[in-house]
């Protein structure tokens, strides 16, 4: 059976079962301050399990694409290493939202692995959790009842609470768990060791194949278990292991989930999978982390050196390293494998054959970066291997390696070995915990509870419609962060858009009936699908219980309307322009001004830039009026030709935002101007590089675009008044940059001149010695002249040292040359001494053995350092 037929034939099953089948939500998480990426199968569904939504039916199953590489679940050093361990991987799953519970959802279990996959009986084991009296969970017998009327008592086992009783993170909604394993050895091992004692023992073929959570509290902030208000069934089994189970592998990576991307990198390197233990692991972790990498791409997430972009940019750094020790690539490789898992995903994740040629270009330029740091990196551990006076190479050195050029530990460790050293890997593991506390602390925030004001299980928005209402508090929760102590605040009905797909929250007032006392809501932000308001002001906690109307800041929202109406013409006209291969990759949309990110290869040329103007400003000139469509389904919203976002998780009822059917229909869930004539004016104010493949274009409306105009203007006219106010002002401004650059080349010229004329003086000054020399302070119009004379005193000389001072501009500059001759047969070292003398006058420097350069703050310590300068020489 492949891989193909396994996916679809557990949707199929769990749709007879009555369960709607829904698609995978990005892997990069959205809305949810906790997790950088969706890191299970129950993540999108969080909110359902808490009881703030409502889900769109009670029972429901997919796959979902899942990340484990950061925060509490990291598995990215075990990748390429074992056999089931992976990055990116398919959690099947199936939901239960407050309807059937353990006895249907362990009988299903059952049923499916058995009669419908054909897995064998004997052997498979099951765990129950056996009960935590610190938390005052009891032993699970309903989950011991059902499992020994199905497999009997011999396959059961009791875990404890860290294999049988699942939490999502430190908070949040959580329960005990029942896991299915499966015992992949040979028969004659089988007949050796019982499976039962392998279980949850990291054996490679006893595996933990499926997990079914009876989700039935909420973990508390102070560590305590509440009841959730319903029990609900989350299950998640492992896509790759099963299909390891079910292909009779040994290993995760001799499916064909993995086979085909293997044998192409074998194919590539000249190297059989098989023949060799580290050619082997390195085409594991390639085959692993390009999927990672495409599909957090796909999703809407580039290598960057921050957050979420900087886990796929150490995700891909590590797949090069390992392609080019191990296989010999020292060119780009990861890019050739995006068409053949592009093809392996079709029909099941579209996003990356969508974008097929945009993942691997951003690839492609990501890899070409890395691989000159790479040769960098070799050359800097060549260098601490050659410096290290002992056997031992430092950890701080090992630590530098690694986060500077990306070197993991066991490559460092390896290549020290071929040289008869060792690493600190005591002093290593300090020095990382020592940043991972720095980080720890920089991040550092807490929250306590949330406390309960008015009972609630719905939150309405009415922002499109209305700017302020009377509605009740139902919630709050204090929290601590960088700007201090703040209040999370959740209205039961609220006018506030919270911040999402670019736009910025907003802002305003709520004022409490009874007290008539106005607090400020400086941001408004979603989590998961929680609209919650940021408050600033203690006194909520005493005011929350009285009615309170809250009011947004109508003209700030006005603005952010604009500039939100603007990026959809724009997207539009880019497209118009530019060709349909644009698709968004970001924005911002405030008060002050538009930013979007899009895909796209070369820079807009100006003609361009004045094209996409012209067409969004006819555009506004027409006064389209805003079509507005909620909840539309979805498949219909596409036959429309409505604009989606890679990355975003759409339901199956969307809103539609039309601004003429023929030009642009996206959908969106922001807010918009009524008719497009109410924007006035666009005004596009840069356009740049982002990223590999991506540009970004800033652009101001109405009010901000009239200032820019008019400030454009003021600046014209003062040109205008400088030049006396001649007939051809462009004529008048270029020919006097003619005229300076005339000049320019005059001055050059003459202080050319003078430095040749100094350099022929300062050869009549050499002193003779075991090392000739030219030590002096001297008269430069710049650092680069003096660098140059230094350099040119050295032409048909021979055992020459050069120091030249000279005070320019107030400050000092320092440039020494030093004769080829005596950097190798002496060892002398321009870069070091001038480092040396350089703090004479308050400053730093450096550069190559034969010619250096610096700079400091006093000049008045010129002579002090011309007098020791010859010390270094001797």
């Amino acid at each position: 059976m492949t891989s193909s037929q396994i996916r679809q034939q557990f949707l199929d099953f769990f749709q007879s079962k009555g369960h709607l089948i829904v698609p995978s939500a990005p892997l990069v998480a959205k809305n949810d301050p906790t997790l950088l990426f969706n890191n299970s199968g129950m993540a999108q569904f969080k909110d359902f399990f808490l009881g703030n939504g409502t889900p769109p039916s009670k029972r429901i199953a997919d796959t979902q694409k899942c990340l484990r590489v950061s925060g509490k679940h990291n598995d990215l050093e075990d990748v390429g290493f074992d056999t089931y361990h992976h990055t990116m991987f398919e959690m099947l799953g199936n939901w239960s939202f407050g309807d059937y519970f353990k006895q249907e959802a362990l009988t299903w279990s059952w049923e499916l692995l058995t009669e419908v996959f054909k897995l064998p009986k004997d052997r498979i084991y099951v765990s129950v959790f056996e009960g935590d009296k610190k938390d005052g969970v009891p032993f699970d017998q309903e989950a011991f009842d059902i499992w020994k009327a199905i497999v009997g008592e011999d396959r059961i086992i009791y875990g404890n609470k860290k294999d049988n009783f699942w939490e999502m993170g430190e908070t949040g909604p959580c329960g005990p768990c029942s896991e299915i394993h499966i015992d992949l050895r040979n028969q004659d091992e089988v007949e050796s060791i019982p499976g039962k004692s392998l279980v949850n023992a990291d054996h490679p073929q006893v595996v933990e194949i499926w997990n079914n959570v009876f989700m039935q509290f909420e973990r508390m902030a102070d560590g305590s278990l509440v009841p959730l208000p319903n029990k609900h069934v989350d299950t998640g089994m492992g896509f790759e292991r099963l299909c390891m189970a079910i292909q009779g592998k040994q290993s995760n990576y001799d499916t064909d989930v993995f086979q085909g991307t293997i044998q192409y990198i074998a194919a590539k390197s000249g190297k059989k999978y098989g023949d060799e233990k580290w050619a082997d692991i390195a085409m594991r972790v390639i085959a692993d982390h390009i999927r990672a990498i495409a599909f957090t791409i796909a999703d809407g997430q580039l290598p960057s050196n921050n957050k979420a972009g900087y886990v796929i940019r150490r995700i891909l750094r590590r797949a090069v390293r390992y392609g080019y020790t191990y296989l010999d690539f020292k060119e780009p490789f990861l890019h050739l494998l995006i068409p053949g898992l592009a093809k392996q995903f079709e029909g099941v994740f579209d996003e990356l054959i969508s974008q097929e040629a945009f993942v691997a270009k951003v690839i492609y330029e990501e890899e070409v970066s890395f691989l000159r740091t790479l040769s960098s990196g070799l050359v800097r551990l060549d260098k601490l291997m050659e410096d290290c006076s002992g056997k031992v190479l430092s950890g701080d050195d090992v630590f530098e390696l690694n986060d500077t050029y990306g070197f993991p530990v066991d490559l460092t460790a390896l290549i020290a070995r071929e040289k008869g050293l060792d690493i600190d890997e005591p002093g290593f593991n300090a020095a990382l915990k020592a940043q991972k506390e720095r980080s720890r602390k920089d991040a550092g925030a807490s929250a306590e509870d949330w406390v309960i004001v008015n009972e609630g299980d719905e939150v309405s928005f009415i922002g499109y419609d209305s700017n302020e209402t009377d509605t009740q508090v139902l919630k709050y929760q204090k929290i601590q962060n960088k700007a201090g102590v703040q209040y999370k605040v959740v209205l039961e009905t609220t006018p506030f858009y919270a911040e999402s797909g670019g736009q910025v929250g907003d802002t305003g007032f709520f004022v409490f009936a009874t007290s008539g006392i106005s607090l400020p809501v400086i941001d408004t932000k979603k989590e998961n699908d929680l609209i919650v308001h940021i408050l600033s002001d203690a006194r909520i906690e005493t005011l929350a219980s009285e009615p309170v109307k809250a009011s947004i800041a109508t003209l700030r929202r006005r603005a952010i309307t604009h500039h939100h109406s603007s990026t959809h013409l724009m997207q539009a006209a880019l497209q118009e322009v530019l060709g349909k291969h644009v698709a968004q990759k970001g924005s911002l949309v405030n008060e002050d001004l538009l930013r979007f990110d899009f895909s796209h290869f070369q820079k807009v040329t100006d003609e361009e830039i004045k094209q996409i103007e012209q067409i969004v400003n006819a555009k506004i000139a027409e006064n389209i009026p805003l079509l507005e469509e909620r909840n539309v389904p979805i498949a219909e919203a596409k036959d429309k030709g409505a604009m989606a976002l890679f990355g975003e998780k759409y339901g199956d009822f969307v809103r539609v935002i039309t601004f003429d059917k023929n030009f642009s229909v996206e959908l969106c869930g922001g807010t918009h101007v009524p008719s497009t004539g109410e924007i006035g004016l666009f005004k596009i104010t840069s356009e740049s590089s982002v990223a590999t493949g991506v540009r970004r274009i800033e652009a101001i409306t109405s009010q901000k675009a009239y200032e820019l105009l008019s400030e454009q203007e003021a600046v014209l006219s003062e040109i205008n008044d400088l030049l006396k106010a001649p007939k051809d002002l462009v004529k008048a401004v270029a020919n006097l940059i003619e005229s300076n650059s005339s000049l320019q080349k005059t001055v050059a010229a003459y202080q050319q001149k003078e430095i040749s004329g100094l350099k022929n003086s300062l050869l009549k000054e050499i002193v003779a010695g075991p090392v000739h020399s030219i030590i002096k302070q001297v008269s430069a119009p710049t650092a680069d002249a003096l660098k140059n004379l230094a350099f040119d005193l050295q032409e048909n000389q021979e055992n020459l040292f050069v120091l030249l001072a000279a005070e320019i501009e107030g400050k000092a500059s320092l440039a020494i040359s030093i004769s080829k001759g005596l950097v190798d047969s002496k060892g002398l070292d321009a870069g070091k001494i001038i480092r040396e003398l350089a703090k004479e006058v308050q400053g730093g420097g450096g550069g190559q053995p034969f010619l250096a350069t610096a700079g400091g703050q006093n000049p008045a310590g010129i002579p002090k350092l011309l007098s020791l300068a010859p010390s270094y020489i001797v």
